[in-house]
C-alpha cells in the first residue's frame, strides 16, 4: 500500500495539509483538517461533499479571507505558481485577487456592495488591475454582463445590487470572475441560485471563455455538475478529504464509502424501482466528530481500528486516493451492491 506523499513542483496550486480552526463560546474546533489537493493548469477541480463538510472554508482561505479573529489558518501550505500565498505581504496578495485568483462567492448579495451601481463595481475591478480609461472599461464590462445571459446589459449598469434577482446578482459575480481572465477561478455553488435552463448556459459559457490554461476549483454538492464539468474530484466529509482520483475513477470505482454512498444514492432511470439508497445517520457536529475516521458511526463497513487510527490517503489505483482502510476490497465492487 502506498500512502500518499507530498505534491510535485509544476502545478498551478497545491494546498498542502491545511488546517482552518475556528473558535466559538462552545470552544475551538477544525472546520478544514488536514486537507491537501492540487490542480494543474488548464484543470477542472470539482471539490464535492455535504454543507458543513469545509469546502467554503477551504476556498476562502487560499485567498486569506477568513474572517479573523475568530477564524485562523493553523497550519499548511497554500503555493499558486509556486509561491506560498500563506507567507505573502498583505499588498501582494491584493494584486493576485481577482487579476489571478478569482472568486465566485456562494452568496452574491454579500460579496456586491449595496451601496454602488453594478457598473461602477465593475468597472472599479477592470481598472484596478488594467490600464484602461473609464470609457473602454465601461465597455468591457457591458460586454461581460452580455455574455452571462443578463437582458438589457447597459440598464442594468446603473442599477444597485438589491434592485437585480438573485439570479441576476450571481451571474454579476461570474462576470466579474471571468473577465480578468484569471489562471485559476474559484468557483463556490456558482448556479445555485440560478434555474437549471440558465445553469446549463452558465456551464457552457465558463467552459467556452476559459483559456486553455485557466483552471477550476468548482465547489458543488451536485454529482451531475461534477460529471458534466470535472476532470478530476475530491470528495470532502467532515473536515477532512475523504477521496480524490480522475471523474472516471471516482464515479466508475469508487474506493471510500462515503463517496460509495453520494453515488447510490443518485436516482437512475434504469435498473431496479424502489427506494432510493440514503446514507445512515447524519453528519456529525465539529464538536463531536468521532476518534478515528470522521466517516465510522455512518459506516457499513467500520471495524476496531477505524475508531483507533486516522486512515491515510492509501493509493487504490494510479493517482486515484481513498482515506479507508478497506479501500482495496471496496474499489471493485459496485456501490449500489451494498
Amino acid at each position: 500500500m502506498m500512502v500518499e506523499g507530498k505534491a510535485h513542483n509544476g502545478r498551478l496550486l497545491d494546498v498542502e495539509d491545511l488546517i482552518v480552526t475556528f473558535e466559538t463560546d462552545e470552544g475551538i474546533f477544525r472546520a478544514v483538517d488536514g486537507v491537501s489537493f492540487a490542480i494543474e493548469p488548464g484543470e477542472v477541480l470539482g471539490l464535492v461533499g455535504e454543507s458543513g463538510c469545509g469546502k467554503s472554508v477551504t476556498a476562502l482561505s487560499i485567498l486569506r479571507l477568513i474572517p479573523g479573529p475568530v477564524g485562523k489558518i493553523a497550519g499548511g501550505k497554500i503555493r499558486f505558481q509556486g509561491k506560498d500565498l500563506l507567507e505573502l505581504p498583505a499588498s501582494k496578495l491584493h494584486n493576485i485577487r481577482g487579476q489571478e485568483i478569482s472568486m465566485i462567492f456562494q452568496e452574491p448579495s454579500a460579496a456586491l456592495s449595496p451601496l454602488h451601481r453594478v457598473g461602477r463595481q465593475l468597472v472599479e475591478t477592470i481598472r484596478l488591475h488594467r490600464k484602461m480609461d473609464k470609457k473602454a472599461a465601461w465597455e468591457m464590462a457591458r460586454e461581460w454582463l452580455a455574455k452571462v445571459r443578463i437582458p438589457d446589459p447597459e440598464e442594468r449598469m446603473y442599477a444597485y445590487p438589491y434592485q437585480l434577482s438573485g439570479g441576476m446578482q450571481q451571474r454579476v459575480m461570474i462576470a466579474m470572475a471571468l473577465m480578468l481572465e484569471p489562471a485559476l477561478i474559484i468557483a463556490d455553488e456558482p448556479t445555485t441560485a440560478l434555474d437549471v435552463t440558465i445553469q446549463a448556459q452558465i456551464f457552457k459559457l465558463i467552459r467556452g471563455l476559459k483559456r486553455k490554461d485557466t483552471s477550476i476549483l468548482l465547489i458543488t454538492h451536485d454529482m451531475g455538475v461534477v460529471w458534466e464539468m470535472c476532470d478530476r474530484v475530491a470528495v470532502m466529509y467532515a473536515s477532512r478529504i475523504a477521496e480524490k482520483g480522475t471523474l472516471e475513477q471516482i464515479f466508475n470505482a469508487p474506493a471510500h464509502p462515503y463517496t460509495r454512498g453520494l453515488l447510490a444514492s443518485i436516482p437512475k432511470l434504469t435498473g431496479a424501482k424502489g427506494k432510493l439508497k440514503a446514507i445512515r445517520g447524519q453528519v456529525p457536529s465539529p464538536f463531536e466528530y468521532p476518534s478515528g475516521c470522521h466517516f465510522r458511526d455512518r459506516c457499513p463497513h467500520a471495524f476496531d481500528r477505524c475508531a483507533a487510527e486516522v486512515p491515510p490517503l492509501y493509493e487504490v489505483q494510479e493517482g486515484h486516493r481513498a482515506s479507508c482502510f478497506a479501500a482495496h476490497e471496496l474499489v471493485g465492487k459496485p456501490p449500489e451492491a451494498e
